[in-house]
């Protein structure tokens, strides 16, 4: 990974970061609150040699040997047993013990002794016995057998006194290492979240485990769960525009060979791929086409609830001969769009879908409009897809950004291969890489003319454009003029 692709990391799990800095500053603050205020009373000691020292060298020497253990001294048992013999403070040895620090300043014969309590008057109390007591077992133990002056003198310098300010605890510097420590730890996370993260990040990954070209990156929009088509508002969106992307790209997959009838699945469910197909067909029929959308999801079909259709009869009653194709087509909108709802959910899609019924039902379609795009189920759940796909002229495989695992992409892509149906290209749905376009493309709408932005947005229908479906009149009339029209032209 380069710098880059952790930039991006972070970019995209920005929450876990925020979320960790969070609990960690909400941990602080709890502990913090809970503390129980502790204060410091301190004390200074001098160390000097003797009189008794023979010399200034020897003098130094000593004082350098002593003043070292002065150290442990000071938090010693025997010092903490006197204090307490002597002293009505409330604690006994091992708690007047547990209270003493001491150390050495640096360079120096000072030795500074710390006391601290929650109660502000006992640690005061504690660091002036712990004075008077230590200069005398100072003094008991320097002191030679017959000699009368010590070795060692030990001398208060400074203190004692206790803090007005409590020194624990302290909660600017518990928030600010509590949100250092949150910041790196979130960061930590993000960035291995995103190595352990096995499913698509981008259109490249997506390019590479598919094995066929990138043809469109759909960004993701929040307002697409409410308004799942792009029509009315949703038309002036950057999602409407990538659609429009995709449409052109499709245009020139396969200049020689164009694909007629397209079949849309997915490696598994929650992809996106049934609203994908309804606004692909939108799309197509803007341009000019005449386009029919078949819901060939026999299992969970959505494509009528989508376009607000009844989902009485449609492709499973055309299927097993109840109905003729002609009188379950419902027109939608004033585009050319047809629609073949699903119809009733039979206990057998897969053989219903690979039927010779299905194979020839498509021979019908594919002569009667310009496009037909087929949803389909997901590939890794049913064979469903497989069957449909492999009569189609191509697939258009999705997958779903940070949702769909690379593994189960590429065995979607295999699936596709192994029986040798032709794969149009991929779409990188619900992208979340580019916000940055989104943001321009919302900076240009708000900028731009209105005339100026339909129009470039518009592109030039085909040169031969097929009737539309008239608005008061019947879709097997539309069907009908159709087929007269195709029988005029010379075969």
């Amino acid at each position: 990974m380069d710098l880059q692709t952790y930039l991006r990391a972070l970019r995209q799990r920005w929450w876990v970061v925020v979320v960790t800095v969070m609990a960690a500053l909400g941990a602080a603050g709890f502990v913090t609150v809970r503390a129980t205020p502790q204060y410091a009373s301190s004390v200074t000691f001098f160390v000097t040699a003797g009189s008794g020292t023979v010399n200034a060298y020897q003098g130094n020497f000593l004082l350098q040997q002593r003043v070292k253990s002065y150290v442990d001294l000071l938090t010693s048992d025997r010092l903490a047993q006197s204090v307490v013999a002597e002293e009505r403070i409330g604690l006994t040895a091992d708690g007047v013990r547990s209270r003493v620090s001491a150390r050495v300043e640096a360079e120096t014969v000072l030795l500074a002794a710390t006391v601290t309590d929650s109660d502000q008057t006992r640690a005061l109390r504690i660091t002036e016995a712990l004075a008077k007591h230590f200069i005398r077992l100072v003094q008991a133990i320097e002191t030679p057998p017959g000699v009368k002056d010590p070795a060692i003198k030990i001398e208060v310098v400074g203190g004692p006194r206790v803090e007005a300010q409590p020194v624990s605890p302290r909660p600017v510097r518990n928030l600010v290492l509590a949100g250092a420590l949150g910041l790196m730890l979130g960061i930590a996370l993000a960035l291995l979240r995103r190595l352990t993260d096995t499913t698509l990040q981008n259109g490249e990954a997506l390019e590479k485990v598919a094995s066929a070209p990138l043809l469109g990156s759909i960004p993701y929009d929040g307002q697409a769960r409410s308004s799942p088509l792009i029509v009315g508002p949703a038309a002036q969106t950057a999602r409407a525009e990538a659609m429009r992307k995709l449409r052109t790209n499709l245009r020139f997959v396969d200049a020689q060979e164009p694909a007629r009838v397209i079949a849309v699945t997915s490696a598994v469910q929650a992809e996106g791929k049934s609203t994908l197909a309804a606004n692909l067909a939108i799309t197509l029929a803007e341009a000019g086409w005449q386009v029919l959308l078949v819901d060939a999801d026999l299992r969970h079909p959505r494509v009528a609830g989508y376009l607000g259709l009844g989902s009485g009869a449609g492709l499973t009653d055309v299927l097993i001969g109840e109905v003729a194709v002609e009188d379950v087509l419902q027109p939608w909108g004033d585009k050319s769009l047809l629609v073949l709802p699903a119809g009733s959910v039979p206990p057998n899609p897969s053989e219903l879908l690979g039927s010779k019924a299905m194979a020839d039902l498509l021979l019908s379609l594919r002569e009667l409009t310009d496009i037909v795009i087929i949803d389909t189920p997901p590939l890794l759940a049913f064979t469903d897809g497989v069957v449909v796909a492999v009569q189609a002229d191509g697939a258009l495989l999705v997958a779903r950004q940070g949702r769909t695992p690379s593994a189960q992409t590429a065995a979607a892509a295999q699936a596709l291969h192994s029986v040798s149906a032709r794969v149009l290209g991929c779409v990188l749905n619900m992208s979340k890489e580019n916000r940055v376009d989104v943001e321009q493309y919302r900076a240009y709408r708000r900028g731009a003319p209105a005339e100026t932005v339909r129009t470039a947005r518009t592109e030039e229908p085909p040169a031969a454009v097929p009737a539309r479906v008239p608005q008061n009149g019947t879709v097997a009339a539309a069907v009908a003029d159709k087929t007269e029209e195709l029988d005029r032209v010379p075969r």
